[in-house]
């Protein structure tokens, strides 16, 4: 039997309009010898029977359960089982290139990296989507993460899911547990923090679909910020700028009635505007994504800003 190369975790929860397409690109990419492990976190639709069905026909592909739900339970459920030299994740909703784990190996066999991906690729369906993906790929709307750099290839803080060699387990751990948003980028960090080295490279491409409602990305982010003060305590030489701006900009919104009393204070409300506007319509998208898009930078910054001012006042009161 021959030695598997590349274990394949994919998290899993009510994923059955999503799911056949992973199995599908995994069963027809290439190298052969790989093995998915499809962790479902208790779907209720038919998501467990259709890996099931697809595990008859493929040996390869098997179906763990997660009774926690989440994640980090997830990958480390899998972690346990894999016997792969590379381990990597998939997300269900994401699409991938046909040669996107000969692109894993490649960059492994010629670059000094424990860790290597591509950047965040975005797909859209609606004019809300399309809005949502040029947001999160400009300076104005995420800061300076290389990451939402398309052409950027070098060392970096985080690449999109990414792959391991296994090894990297061995002397960082596991993914942290209480992270149900965050926990690869504290991994990341960790690693980082260990001297381990993360590579970003744009031939390993794959496309995220962003969320399509404003509630749906409202909850995203602030889920972002909720957990990254416990990230950043963590790690603390990870603190960068770009993660305490959203704060301070919450802060400062909530603060704007004292304009009619400090009339100056009113400036850096006017500036946000008007980077707003420009960075909205700066973009190639259609008129309608473009408006959609002022209101998309505002939902990104207060979600996430509100939840890490939450998250950081959940620090203290159980310190």
């Amino acid at each position: 039997m021959r030695d598997i190369l590349i274990s394949v975790i994919c998290p899993s929860f009510n994923e059955e309009q999503y799911i056949e397409k992973i199995l599908n690109f995994f069963v027809n990419s290439l190298p052969a010898d790989k093995e998915l492990f499809v962790v479902d976190g208790g779907s209720t639709d038919r998501t467990q029977d259709i890996v099931n069905e697809w595990s008859k026909k493929y040996s390869n592909i098997s179906l763990l359960h997660n009774p926690h739900k989440y994640v980090p339970f997830a990958f480390n459920i899998a972690l346990k089982v894999a016997k792969g030299e590379y381990i990597s994740i998939l997300g269900a909703h994401s699409e991938y290139s046909h040669d996107y784990f000969e692109k894993i190996l490649e960059t492994f066999i010629n670059v000094d990296a424990d860790i290597v991906g591509g950047p965040t690729l975005t797909r859209s369906t609606s004019p809300m989507q399309l809005a949502v993906a040029n947001c999160i790929s400009s300076k104005f709307g995420t800061g300076n993460s290389k990451s939402h750099y398309e052409n950027f290839r070098g060392y970096t803080d985080s690449v999109t899911f990414g792959a391991y060699k296994k090894n990297v387990f061995e002397d960082v751990g596991v993914y942290d547990e209480r992270l149900i948003r965050d926990q690869d980028d504290e991994f990341f960090y960790r690693a980082k923090s260990l001297g381990k080295k993360i590579y970003l490279n744009p031939e390993i491409k794959l496309w995220y679909y962003p969320r399509s409602t404003f509630k749906g990305l409202f909850k995203q982010y602030f889920q972002y910020g909720l957990y990254k003060p416990l990230v950043l305590l963590k790690i603390k030489s990870e603190i960068k700028v770009r993660h305490l701006i959203p704060s301070f900009f919450t802060l400062y919104f909530l603060s704007t009635p004292i304009i009619f009393i400090l009339h100056l204070w009113v400036i850096p409300l006017i500036i946000y505007l008007l980077l707003n506007v420009a960075f909205s319509f700066r973009n190639k998208c259609g008129f309608r994504s473009k408006i959609i898009s002022l209101f998309v930078y505002p939902t990104i910054h207060c979600a996430y800003g509100l939840g890490m001012i939450w998250g950081i006042i959940s620090i203290r009161k159980r310190s």
